[in-house]
């Protein structure tokens, strides 16, 4: 380490380093003179200094080195000069930047320079190597060797620049211009990891600034110039942050600056609250929370109406239309349906804290559950004027959507208003701080919320709809998104309905949904009904507490009973939650003591372990002091063989203790006293030889003086002959140049012949070859436009192949389409072709069994009279009568020898036969005679027979349930 009696000479020292190229030693130079603790006190050559000691660092990247000399010069000048730092820090931004951007303007001519217009070599064979082994292209390579390491030392600057001056008041300015500086960087070269970095330093700053408020130089926030140098630097930060579509960088941005104006309890100045709130819409719309957005809309309108005198009426107008259009673009129902306890005061907390970010006063009750509700939010434009300032498209859709009951015309009305607002917007002329207005991007929003209208309004009309009728009317979305939406809104019970795409229809219930019209009705009709009851029958007066009392108090006495029981078994279910705590309790216990006792065992065992080392360094300490006395001793010995003075060896005294130590500061005190001695020997042999020595000196001037004038009077001798002979010497070559020249005159012509000759040979050659040169680069080009040309050609001849095998793919996927619909008819036509010889076959079967009902009781009515025909009683041994009216089996029909005959059963089944008919004989015969059916009386009028690919089944149903649950009437 260099020390120099003044600073100045620092400042030498290193400028002759820098000339002799020697930078590195200049900057250590410079640093060891910053950093050293004689140089405490500030002086005007310590401010030459630094901004040597920063060219110096900027030059080598330094950064380290800038930081540290930046703190110790702030140590120097916080209390004399801090004007002094302040220029130090611009100096060394202004360096940094500036080599940043030479760099940056450097790899740019760099990449020009590499942009060869030869036609024969466009890049250098080694310029393909390297792309091929780095996989990198000449601009990435010249940026990551030449911008990007001054760009770190440029960001290290602002870093350093920031960590020095984050809690000095009196550079509160520059502070915030460094920030600002930093902030246009990020921008200005996309960096957004350095923007969160930068974001997060800045945020890291102000926390540290309110933790510890007993610092000296502390900056104070209540001061309103702190505070809006404050307020600048975070709404920058937010404006840059938009840019750079960081939204959660942005949001944070907007925490810190709620958190300053909560922190100093002021509200900032009009023009930063429109920011404020614009940037706001911004973010809420990013992150899809609509009412937010909507409710940020408002602040923003009531502020530029309340402040902004130069706001025109248009501009107004698209203001007032894009808070109402935000507004109706909120979902119309609450998500948080159905959600659990928890959910429900996480989303309340979410509304109070974005309540606050807004500016909204809310209720803070625990039983308020909504503080943000898009109702709300709607009343509040019609209450403060907003709907009156929109456009007249934008009111009309407002009343359409939340006002009319058109089921089947109301996307009909929206969508031409619709076209019409997503042309409105623009750019807004006395409104700066919102620059634009975009009306378009509502309306998909708006899409949304005609769909869910439409399907509230049909579900409170029809029960039933095809899916084709809903979606031509509905002409947003396919039946896919709306499929979707639907979806969405039964989730949170906005309509009921289900989709049955096996029919094609959609089912619209109203029994698990009330509506909101059905509930105010039923509401209104009880308090009327309430009303007359009162009028009716009037209220008779109060009768005793006692009577009031006992008709219910064996109720409450059930009740009270229930009620301990209830408590019973609640203390019983606390004594077993105790029991179980007691013991998880005692496992802790347990568990906690083993741990102890193991620690305690190795605690024990590091004591050993301890103990033992400690022997051990005993032990060692104990041969390290015995072997020094053994080289104390040697050392002893070989003093006194070299001491050679008579009787003066009285070294050591007896019984003192003599270590190595004690021997070396004795030899050192002895060989002082040699040294002082040998030096006034010295010093009186030097007086001797100064006396001899002037003596001689004396003696030998005059001798001296002669001989130099003798030398002189020589050489004027010597001088005067050399010049003599110069002079001959020049007129004797003078004369033969003279001579030369006279001969080489006489060839100069020929000279100058020969020269045009060379000159035209020359020239001639040099034309012939920029004429070939020339010739071959029109045939380079000629070549090169005749294969463009063909290329062209190629890809025309694709293009128009593809197209034309396009077109013949669509023509054969409609022929496929038509065919298909065509088949599909045909099924239709033949399932009701079906349908109908099966009603004719059902129709048959009953009235066959209608025929075969009104003959049995035909039966059941003749058989008395037939009963009365037979023998008065049965032979022994032949079988009992059967019953009037009763079949009788044919092995009980048979009797023995002269036992009477059983009448005949012609008027009983319709035949002459004794054997009985089928039961469904009447399908065969009619009368007595049968014959087969006809394939008319069969199959039906149609006298067609089946198709014989259907299965059996088809002859009753057509083989499918649809043609049954068809048949059924169905009623609301």
């Amino acid at each position: 380490m260099s020390t120099f009696a003044k600073p100045e000479n620092a400042l030498k020292r290193a400028e002759e380093l820098i000339n002799v190229g020697q930078k590195q030693d200049a900057l250590q130079a410079l640093h060891d003179l910053i950093t050293s603790k004689r140089y405490r006190a500030w002086q005007k050559p310590l401010e030459r200094i630094m901004f040597k000691y920063v060219e110096l660092c900027v030059d080598l990247r330094r950064g380290r080195f800038a930081k540290d000399g930046l703190i110790q010069y702030r140590i120097v000048c916080q209390q004399v000069n801090v004007t002094s730092l302040e220029e130090v820090i611009k100096h060394f931004m202004h360096l940094s930047t500036e080599k940043a951007e030479q760099a940056r303007s450097q790899a740019q001519a760099l990449e020009e320079a590499l942009d060869v217009d030869d036609l024969e070599a466009d890049k250098r064979p080694e310029d393909l190597m390297l792309s091929y082994v780095s996989g990198e292209k000449g601009k990435e390579r010249s940026d990551r060797e030449l911008v990007t390491p001054w760009f770190k030392f440029l960001w290290e600057t602002y870093r350093t620049v920031l960590e020095i001056l984050r809690n000095n008041s009196k550079l509160e300015a520059l502070y915030a211009m460094t920030a600002h500086r930093a902030f246009q960087f990020c921008k200005q070269y996309k960096r957004t990891t350095e923007f969160r970095r930068l974001c997060e330093i800045i945020r890291n700053h102000l926390a540290n600034l309110n933790k510890y408020r007993d610092q000296r130089d502390r900056p104070d926030l209540t001061a309103p110039e702190s505070l809006q140098l404050y307020l600048d630097t975070r709404f920058e930060q937010l404006k840059v942050a938009t840019e750079l579509e960081l939204w959660q960088e942005a949001f944070r941005s907007i925490e810190d600056i709620h958190g300053l104006m909560c922190m100093v309890k002021k509200t900032p100045k009009a023009s930063l609250m429109v920011v404020y709130y614009a940037k706001l819409t911004e973010i809420f719309w990013i992150s899809s929370s609509h009412l937010y957005h909507a409710y940020a809309w408002l602040k923003l309108f009531t502020l530029q109406k309340s402040f902004n005198k130069n706001l025109s009426q248009k501009d107004l107008q698209m203001i007032a239309s894009s808070v109402v259009l935000a507004a109706l673009a909120v979902a119309p129902y609450d998500h948080t349906q159905g959600a659990s306890h928890l959910e429900l005061e996480n989303e309340k907390e979410r509304n109070m804290r974005m309540a606050n970010l807004i500016g909204f006063n809310l209720d803070l009750k625990p039983e308020s559950r909504e503080v943000l509700s898009r109702s709300s939010l709607l009343s509040e434009l019609v209450s403060k004027g907003v709907m009156s300032c929109a456009t007249q498209e934008v009111k009309d859709l407002y009343h359409l959507l939340e006002h009319e009951f058109l089921p089947l015309d109301l996307t009909a009305k929206v969508q031409p208003l619709l076209s019409k607002i997503s042309k409105l917007g623009g750019k807004l002329t006395s409104a700066s701080s919102v620059p634009e207005v975009h009306l378009s991007q509502y309306i998909p929003a708006l899409e949304k919320l005609a769909t869910l209208r439409l399907l509230q309004q049909v579900s409170q009309v029809y029960q039933t709809m095809k899916i084709e009728s809903l979606s031509q009317m509905i002409p947003f979305f396919d039946f896919s998104a709306v499929e979707k939406i639907s979806v969405d809104a039964v989730k949170h019970n906005f309509i009921a309905m289900k989709l049955d795409h096996m029919k094609h229809v959609v089912l619209f219930d109203t029994q698990d949904l009330e509506s909101d019209g059905l509930r105010d009705h039923l509401t209104v009709f009880a308090e009327s009904l309430n009303k007359a009851r009162a009028m009716i029958y009037p209220p008779t007066k109060k009768s005793s507490k006692l009577g009031e009392i006992l008709p219910g108090l064996g109720e409450i006495v059930d009740k009270e009973h229930k009620r301990l029981l209830a408590r019973k078994s609640i203390i019983e279910k606390r004594k077993e939650e105790q029991e179980r705590q007691l013991l998880e309790m005692e496992r802790e216990e347990e568990s906690r003591r083993l741990k102890q006792q193991k620690i305690t065992e190795e605690a024990e065992q590091k004591r050993l372990a301890a103990e033992y080392e400690q022997r051990n360094k005993q032990r060692i300490l104990r041969e390290i002091e015995e072997r020094e006395l053994e080289e104390a001793q040697a050392l002893l010995e070989e003093h006194e063989k070299r001491s050679k003075r008579k009787g003066g060896k009285k070294p050591i005294l007896e019984g003192e203790k003599v270590t190595k130590q004690i021997l070396m500061e004795r030899a050192l005190s002895e060989q002082l006293r040699e040294r002082q001695e040998m030096e006034k020997k010295l010093q009186k042999l030097v007086k001797t030889m100064d006396y001899l020595e002037r003596a001689k000196r004396e003696e030998a001037a005059p001798l001296i003086e002669a001989a130099f004038q003798q030398r002189l009077v020589e050489e004027k001798v010597l001088h005067e002959h050399e010049q003599q002979q110069e002079i001959e010497l020049s007129r004797q070559r003078h004369d033969g140049d003279l001579r030369e020249k006279n001969r080489l005159s006489r060839m100069l012509e020929n000279k100058i012949i020969f020269e045009e000759r060379v000159k035209s040979r020359r020239e001639s050659e040099f034309n012939q070859r920029r004429a070939e040169r020339e010739e071959r680069i029109n045939q380079i080009v000629q070549a090169r436009k005749q294969e463009r040309e063909a290329l062209r050609k190629k890809i025309f001849f694709v293009r128009s192949e593809e197209e034309r095998l396009k077109r013949l793919r669509e023509e054969e996927e409609a022929r496929k389409h038509e065919e298909a619909e065509r088949r599909r008819k045909e099924e239709a036509e033949h399932k009701a072709k079906l349908d109908k010889i099966a009603e004719k076959q059902r129709q048959r079967e009953r009235e066959l069994e209608e025929k075969e009902r009104i003959r049995r009781e035909a039966l059941l009515v003749d058989g008395p009279s037939r009963s009365s025909e037979l023998p008065a009683g049965p032979e022994p041994g032949a079988a009992a009568a059967p019953a009037a009216g009763k079949y009788v089996p044919r092995f009980r029909r048979g009797g023995t020898e002269g036992s009477a005959q059983a009448p005949p059963e012609t008027d009983r089944w319709g035949g002459g036969s004794g054997r009985p008919a089928p039961p469904d004989s009447d399908k065969w015969s009619s009368g007595s005679a049968r014959q087969p059916p006809s394939d008319t009386d069969r199959w039906g009028s149609g006298g067609s027979r089946p198709d014989d690919r259907n299965p059996p089944s088809d002859r009753w149903g057509g083989g499918s349930k649809s043609t049954w649950s068809s048949s059924r009437p169905r009623g609301r």
